[in-house]
């Protein structure tokens, strides 16, 4: 999917959020960047590979383990819940039926 079609179904209601744990196989809307170093992992348009989703439950890990030490990944959202957990979500395009 091109990066502009990916980036349109924002615009159409086209997303949903998921949960690091269930985007393996979907694809991005936005880009997904880790910082440091600021260097993209994917572009929208791109699909989530298992490589990239151990990456982004490490960071998950590591931020729970070192409060104060986080690593920021612009893209993600973070979701506080009532009970103070906190969920990181991806926007990404609704499954096709």
């Amino acid at each position: 999917m091109k990066p502009s079609d990916a980036f349109a179904c924002i615009a159409h209601g086209k997303t949903e959020r998921v949960e690091i744990d269930q985007l393996e196989g979907r694809i991005s809307t936005t880009l997904l960047t880790p910082y440091p170093p600021g260097i993209p992992l994917l572009i929208p348009g791109e699909m989530f590979n298992r490589k990239i989703v151990d990456y982004l439950r490490f960071t998950r890990s590591f931020n729970k383990a070192f409060p104060g030490f986080d690593t920021d990944v612009h893209g993600l959202m973070s979701m506080v819940e009532l009970r103070g957990r906190r969920r990181r979500r991806r926007q990404i395009l609704r499954r096709l039926s």
